[in-house]
């Protein structure tokens, strides 16, 4: 529930939160360039004049119509002054007015463009990973994206509604000041009193609106989710199959009323006593200034002209309380994205976790030439959750192939996170060739490794681009890309595209052409073979032939190794198929977060420990699986 501003605490703590927002607007206004911002402001300070000039001017032309009206000869040059001032001002008014609309999107764009900016260098960079897993961060990151992906005012349109505002104000400026001059500055002060009290007023309900809003972030979430979901494709097979639309129609339903509802509710209760009170307030004040008007007209001391100008200058104070569509919501949800980008900027380090040191060594990573040593390593996800790794030690030979097996479960895929330094060891260090990783920053040992991850990303761009993200500056190199493509095994599949690097792997786009998950699978190692190319020298696959067959994974990995042991590449393989990593120079076993076994496959067969165990009840699996096969061909 939103607070009432019954005490005079509230009242200082809403005008100190009105401040800060204007402050904070104030702020990002300069990133549209000087050029932008000066032009915005002079055009909105003149639109905002241009009507009281219009005003007097048509007001002191009728007051010349007697005159014209006796003159038997010609337009008298008073007059044709007069009226060329409000051709004049009429005419600029509205050549002026679509300049404005230019202006204050060209302000937008180029605001949004810096804040875009950040969120890309905070969620791609600069954010700790776990900030970005974390769910207690997730509605402050959905706030912070929602604006750019057009789900409410983005900071760029609260930033060109500051000038619009001027305008506004210039325009209330005007008319007071007209008022003054024609009835008394008594009048005027209440003019502005008023115009400004019911102003503050209409912007205090919807600032407490505002923060109603933001207390539904998560029900937005939910609701997201759920019309993504009912409209996108990836769960459309699913929701035929299943008969799912009832029940999803309900369930939209019901989420879309979980943030209507209380919406709703809060709108009635906020917005119908203060429309009373308002109302009041400005009954009152526009009927002592149209008073004042009065009397002074009854005393003979405001000439017709004046009245003129005076019924119209009060009319444009009186309609200054209303709402302006340009300007409030703009100003008041614009901002909401880029105050949770720059809570996210702030978010300080988990309490327990190894924190980032900074040193010499930060611009660039070490080379393995020896080994990759992990050395007591323990990690959980949040601080008091049980450690997935749990005192691990474990040596990687440089220019070897390292293969790290074990169930579900048992942390390999949190081992590769941690290689890949997307995350900190809670306790412990891993250390290349005795350097410590955390003395060096992220990105530049980030340099140094490619990574398939279990669940990597198939691009909705050409081949080209889906190898050559590996290393960008090889994007353009088509005989790199193509040479990454052959080591990985995907020149054929290359081949076979229509357009061949320049055809798009998804059938959303014309010409495109989807690929198979074996296809997909190459596609992915021939990206980060190619960041080999471009300066890797470890590279790192975590399950990458989940999608194949016994055989089909068995050919990947033979090819694999005979691929980067050419290259002398620092390679570790994750996997939970033990047949298919055999030929690993080294095999280490993982289980409950610690290395249980390591060696050779014959080694650890004939120590006929946990591995001989595993291997032989898969290979059993899979003979039996054969046999089934053979009979049923048979049959």
């Amino acid at each position: 529930m939103a607070p009432s501003l019954t005490r005079p605490t509230d009242v200082v703590a809403a005008v100190c939160g009105r401040a800060g927002r204007w402050i904070d607007i104030a702020r990002l206004l300069p990133r549209a360039g000087p050029p932008a911002v000066v032009g915005s402001l002079l055009l909105n300070v003149v639109l905002g004049i241009l009507p009281g000039t219009f005003i007097v001017a048509t007001s002191v032309l009728l007051g010349e119509m007697p005159s014209l009206a006796e003159a038997r000869s010609g337009l008298p040059a008073k007059a044709f002054t007069v009226l060329l001032l409000v051709v004049g001002a009429f005419a600029l008014q509205h050549f002026l007015a679509p300049f404005q609309a230019v202006l204050a999107e060209a302000v937008a764009r180029r605001v949004d463009e810096h804040c875009i900016g950040r969120l890309f260098e905070v969620t791609l960079r600069r954010a700790p990973f776990y900030v970005l897993e974390n769910p207690c961060h997730a509605d402050l990151i959905a706030d912070a994206r929602a604006a750019f992906a057009r789900a409410m005012p983005t900071p760029g349109e609260a930033a060109a509604a500051l000038p619009l505002l001027l305008a506004r104000y210039s325009q209330l400026a005007t008319a007071v000041v007209l008022v003054g001059y024609v009835i008394s500055p008594l009048a005027a002060v209440v003019a502005a009193a008023t115009s400004l009290a019911i102003r503050f007023g209409v912007r205090g309900t919807l600032g407490r609106y505002g923060a109603l809003w933001e207390s539904l972030t998560r029900h937005r979430r939910r609701t997201s989710y759920m019309r993504e979901l009912a409209t996108g494709p990836r769960a459309a097979k699913e929701i035929r199959m299943l008969n799912l639309m009832p029940w999803l129609s309900a369930r939209f339903r019901k989420e879309t009323m979980a943030e209507l509802q209380p919406l709703w509710e809060g709108s009635r209760r906020l917005q119908f006593w203060p429309f009373i009170a308002l109302a009041a307030v400005g009954f009152l004040g526009g009927s002592t200034v149209l008073g004042l008007l009065a009397s002074q007209t009854s005393h003979g001391r405001v000439s017709l002209l004046e009245l003129g100008i005076g019924i119209q200058a009060i009319l444009i104070t009186m309609r200054f309380g209303m709402a302006f569509p340009e300007c409030d919501m703009p100003t008041q949800f614009g901002m909401n994205s880029f105050h949770a980008l720059e809570r996210l900027e702030r978010v300080e380090e988990v309490p327990g976790r190894a924190p980032y040191r900074t040193s010499a060594l930060d611009a660039l990573a070490p080379q393995p030439q020896s080994r990759i040593t992990l050395e007591k390593v323990s990690f959980s996800y949040q601080e008091g959750a049980p450690a997935v790794l749990d005192g691990l030690d474990l040596e990687i030979p440089a220019g070897k192939c390292t293969a790290i097996v074990g169930l579900n479960g048992a942390g390999k895929t949190t081992l590769v996170k941690l290689l890949a330094r997307l995350y900190e060891p809670t306790l412990g260090r891993i250390l290349v060739d005795g350097i410590d990783l955390a003395d060096c920053a992220p990105e530049a040992w980030q340099r140094r490794i490619a990574v398939i991850f279990q669940d990597y990303l198939r691009y909705e761009l050409s081949a080209g681009e889906n190898i050559g993200l590996g290393t960008p500056h090889l994007l353009d190199d088509e005989e790199a890309v193509l040479a990454a493509a052959e080591s990985a095994g995907a020149g054929d599949i290359v081949r076979s595209l229509p357009d061949g690097l320049r055809t798009p792997l998804s059938r959303h786009y014309p010409g495109g052409r989807d690929l198979s998950g074996g296809q997909w699978q190459r596609i992915a190692l021939a990206r980060a073979l190619l960041a080999v190319r471009g300066g890797a020298s470890v590279l790192v696959l975590d399950e990458p032939t989940a999608q194949l067959d016994v055989r089909g994974e068995v050919q990947f990995f033979n090819d694999f190794l005979a691929t980067s042991g050419a290259q002398g590449v620092t390679s570790v393989i994750i996997s939970h198929r033990f047949s298919t990593v055999r030929h690993a120079d080294r095999i280490v076993v993982v289980e409950y977060g610690r290395v249980l076994e390591q060696g050779t496959h014959d080694s650890l067969m004939l120590a006929d420990g946990r591995y001989a165990e595993l291997f032989r009840l898969q290979a059993q699996r899979f003979h039996d699986e054969d046999e089934q096969e053979e009979a049923g061909v048979t049959a």
